[in-house]
């Protein structure tokens, strides 16, 4: 009986711990329904997108950890949608933060959606494209206190880098 007790107090405690890490303190503006410009069907954005990129950016999937193609590229451009093209971050804004996704500490204006997430038992703010709705990951306040303390932590497979072109 002492031992179910103890268990049922550390899942609580852990899953506790788990949604306070991921609030975010300084609030973004939630959009309810957002309209995006291009709007398609799911058999329409698979004739488009590999399946990485389907299953990242229009069933809300994840990279693994330290396996994306833009985790630790950091050259001028700019990255952008891999589904619709659309722009969403300068290479000005990306950092090293040492979580294994590409991170960025602002976005470009007007470029992102940021949605409530209350899934696998946590409390984050999902980021998307305000273009085309595709999941892009999530933005936390553990950025670089000196720039915003926001970090966007981006899915490689959801952006394409296009390198600054040298005159």
């Amino acid at each position: 009986m002492k031992i179910k007790f103890l268990v049922l107090l550390l899942a609580i405690a852990i899953s506790g711990s788990c949604q306070s890490q991921n609030k975010n303190k300084n609030k973004v503006k939630m959009d309810k329904k957002p309209k995006f410009k291009i709007n398609k069907t799911d058999e329409e954005w698979e004739k488009v997108l590999t399946p990485q990129q389907f299953h990242i950016l229009r069933k809300k999937g994840t990279d693994l950890p330290g396996t994306g193609e833009y985790t630790y590229l950091f050259e001028d451009g700019v990255y952008r949608c891999a589904a619709c093209g659309a722009p969403l971050f300068k290479s000005d804004n990306k950092y090293e933060s040492h979580c294994g996704w590409p991170s960025f500490d602002n976005a470009i204006e007007g470029a992102i959606i940021f949605q409530p997430d209350y899934s696998h038992n946590m409390i984050r703010t999902e980021i998307i494209c305000a273009n085309c709705g595709g999941h892009l990951g999530h933005i936390f306040d553990d950025g670089p206190k000196e720039t915003t303390g926001k970090r966007y932590c981006v899915n490689s497979t959801s952006i394409k880098f296009e390198k600054k072109q040298s005159k």
